[in-house]
């Protein structure tokens, strides 16, 4: 993929991503799974293109006194744990596993958000 492509790729990723608050990855990962990358390297890259998708998005939603500072900053320490285990349990797991359990993940999701 050339640069302009994922430039491309990354803004319609960032106008999802900003439209849902789900951060992108449901997007990033597939992508760069299907260009070739291991579960490991896609889930890295994918959080370094969601650090700067999303402080661009808090800081557009700040702007519209859309962001309650309180409530994400408590979630945001919380992921801060969350985010060292996780990294550290997908180095024991293979990219087709990956595959399964973050296809599982989204189709739980979706099922939920359909039918809630």
């Amino acid at each position: 993929m050339n640069w302009i492509t994922l430039l491309l790729t990354g803004m319609a990723v960032g106008i999802g991503a900003s439209f849902t608050g789900l951060g992108g990855g449901f997007l990033v990962v597939p992508l760069l799974l299907l260009l070739g990358y291991n579960a490991q390297k896609a889930v890295g890259t994918s959080f370094m293109a969601i650090l700067v998708i999303s402080a661009s998005a808090l800081f557009a939603h700040g702007k519209l006194d859309n962001v309650d500072l309180k409530t994400g900053v408590t979630l945001g320490l919380g992921g801060v744990a969350g985010a060292q285990l996780g990294a550290l349990l997908i180095e024991h797991v293979s990219t087709m596993q990956f595959k399964k359990i973050f296809a599982m993940v989204l189709l739980g999701l979706s099922a939920y958000l359909f039918f809630k």
